[in-house]
């Protein structure tokens, strides 16, 4: 009798199928429409999308996923395939591992169809956030059981709500940083997460949110607070890497629209550190597990050109963990001990 095999799903953002702006506006309008995302009343956030946003920022985004794009598409996509290649071959044929995208393609349905075909006798769902939040993790979550409660014999399901702390994850993201601060002097270290909207943080509930310095102690009171998450990752990173505390920032980039979001805000703190002296700075996107457009463009490119104009001497991007041997360690360490 043949054993069943266990299931595993990798889940990121997506990425448009092309830099075209066609495809690229078909993947704003999926991934926009979102509830989680835009957690506005539908009938304002179809018109808001659709009338609004798509039609006006889809050529723009397609401008900028055009430069993203190289000869093998996306990195986000590519680096995914990869990593789950790799990963199916570290934990072998006991699992099937299968890769997918919230919003486009790979979909998540295409991928938990191909786990169900080969007969999983349970499914472990990665969602490739190390923070948690409703708009990320929790989409993917929703997404899944959306999908899965529409079969007839429903298998074991488990999640992985965050791996910010996970040694291995920690350690990759250590490798990599150390290769520059072996060259290099830094004055300033960044560590730039992707934005929220404030009020996505106070609808989770968690009553000691003041959104400031309640942030600085992370722990069950918090626990599912994205800024608090953000700053343990960068308090866990430097003490990895000896960075003192007055010699690094925690920020927040990637803003839509007119309410507030998350505070400080990458773009404003960068005038700040040049006008304030520092030369070199260090940045980090530990919210990013591949390279895409809000790390390689958004952080690596335009604030660097905004750093520089302002002052500065030279802003380098520590690279995402693609398909780092230690990250690919890191999923599989985190599959054999929950599933």
């Amino acid at each position: 009798m043949t054993k069943s095999k266990k299931g595993v799903l990798l889940v990121n953002l997506g990425t448009p199928d092309d830099p075209g702006t066609s495809s690229v506006r078909r993947y704003l309008r999926e991934f926009l429409m979102d509830g989680r995302v835009i957690d506005i009343p539908y009938l304002n956030r179809w018109m808001l999308i659709n009338l609004i946003i798509a039609p006006i920022r889809g050529p723009k985004s397609a401008k900028e996923y055009q430069r993203l794009w190289d000869e093998r598409g996306s990195p986000l996509k590519y680096y995914g395939e990869d990593l789950t290649q790799l990963v199916q071959e570290s934990v072998g044929d006991e699992y099937a591992v299968e890769l997918a995208m919230r919003y486009q393609n790979p979909s998540v349905e295409s991928a938990l169809d191909r786990l169900k075909k080969q007969g999983v006798n349970s499914i472990l769902i990665i969602p490739l956030f190390p923070q948690y939040a409703s708009a990320s993790t929790g989409s993917v979550i929703e997404e899944v059981n959306r999908v899965v409660g529409q079969w007839q014999v429903i298998p074991e399901l488990n999640y992985v709500n965050n791996f910010f702390d996970n040694d291995l994850f920690l350690k990759t993201i250590e490798e990599r940083a150390s290769v520059f601060m072996k060259e290099k002097e830094y004055d300033h270290y960044v560590f730039s997460y992707h934005g929220l909207p404030e009020r996505q943080i106070l609808k989770a509930e968690i009553k000691t949110c003041k959104l400031g310095e309640c942030c600085n102690n992370y722990g069950a009171h918090n626990k599912y607070c994205y800024r608090a998450q953000c700053f343990e990752t960068s308090k866990l990173l430097a003490q990895r890497l000896n960075i003192p505390q007055e010699k690094y920032t925690v920020s927040f980039q990637s803003r839509l629209g007119k309410t507030p979001w998350i505070k400080p805000y990458t773009d404003h703190l960068i005038a700040e550190l040049a006008t304030g002296g520092v030369k070199n700075v260090l940045v980090f996107s530990p919210a990013f597990i591949s390279d895409c457009l809000e790390t390689t463009l958004e952080v690596g490119e335009t604030y660097k050109e905004q750093f520089i104009e302002a002052g500065g001497d030279s802003w380098d991007l520590v690279e995402s963990l693609n398909t780092h041997p230690t990250w690919v360690k890191c999923l599989v360490d985190i599959i054999r001990k929950k599933n």
